[in-house]
């Protein structure tokens, strides 16, 4: 039984298959801000997108920017190698910039220059989603003491998750007032927790695939369900404000 239980989580983390609700419970609120912000086809840049990103669920074309792409990018991604503390893009090239579970990975003293980037190229809207506070990092490290007892290697991410102290709001503060800032919570910690033990099942993740495929509308509904406190993850959209722009040009 024990030999099983290991293998079932070695499929389910390294596997070819990947697995998806999770990526459904964060990219959901960010499809619905960038239909709100009513971005045409390829005109969205997603910094740290890795090889699917938005792909799962987004269907027109965008830019994928990573420092590497494990597999084929899939499609409708455009996918460019670029680190995004510096990325090779004219000034508001996009109309949006979408980081989402980015900038836990990015060490903290290059945070504020991913940031940067991020509103250099966004001609409308930037979208940063990250875990955020002590109960994430508290959900994180328990996790990673789970395949620590299992005696197995956890996933790239989450021990990246545990290697430097989880990013917060304090990155939005110093914005200039061209900028506005509103945060909104995502994914209970109750959630999170129970999502991270079932995915490790490789039954439980071809239902939620199979669930995501045949009703995405109910499932969407179910996961913002789970949008309530105490949170796992913050989402900050920050908008850059047109009005103040043309008040000081004139």
């Amino acid at each position: 039984m024990w030999r099983r239980t290991k293998a079932a989580i070695k499929h389910a983390v390294w596997g070819e298959s990947p697995v998806m609700l999770n990526w459904a419970a964060r990219y959901f609120p960010i499809m619905r801000i960038l239909k709100q912000a009513g971005c045409p086809p390829g005109s969205v840049l997603e910094v740290g997108s890795g090889s699917y990103g938005l792909s799962s669920f987004y269907r027109h074309s965008f830019v994928g920017c990573d420092v590497d792409f494990p597999c084929t990018p899939r499609r409708p991604m455009l996918p460019v190698r670029s680190s995004g503390v510096q990325l090779p893009f004219k000034d508001r090239s996009f109309d949006a910039v979408v980081a989402s579970d980015v900038l836990e990975h990015v060490p903290p003293d290059q945070r504020a220059a991913l940031i940067g980037e991020a509103l250099r190229v966004a001609g409308k809207v930037a979208v940063f989603g990250f875990p955020c506070g002590g109960g994430a990092c508290a959900l994180d490290r328990a996790f990673l003491d789970y395949f620590v007892q299992l005696r197995l290697p956890p996933p790239a991410w989450l021990t990246e998750h545990t290697q430097h102290p989880l990013p917060d709001s304090a990155l939005f503060v110093q914005l200039d007032h061209g900028w506005d800032v509103k945060a909104s919570g995502n994914e209970c910690l109750a959630f999170a927790r129970w999502l991270n033990y079932r995915e490790l099942s490789p039954l439980w993740s071809r239902l939620f695939s199979a669930s995501l495929r045949l009703f995405p509308g109910l499932v969407e509904r179910m996961l913002r369900l789970a949008d309530r406190e105490p949170f796992y993850r913050q989402i900050f959209v920050v908008r850059r404000n047109l009005e103040t722009e043309v008040t000081e040009s004139t």
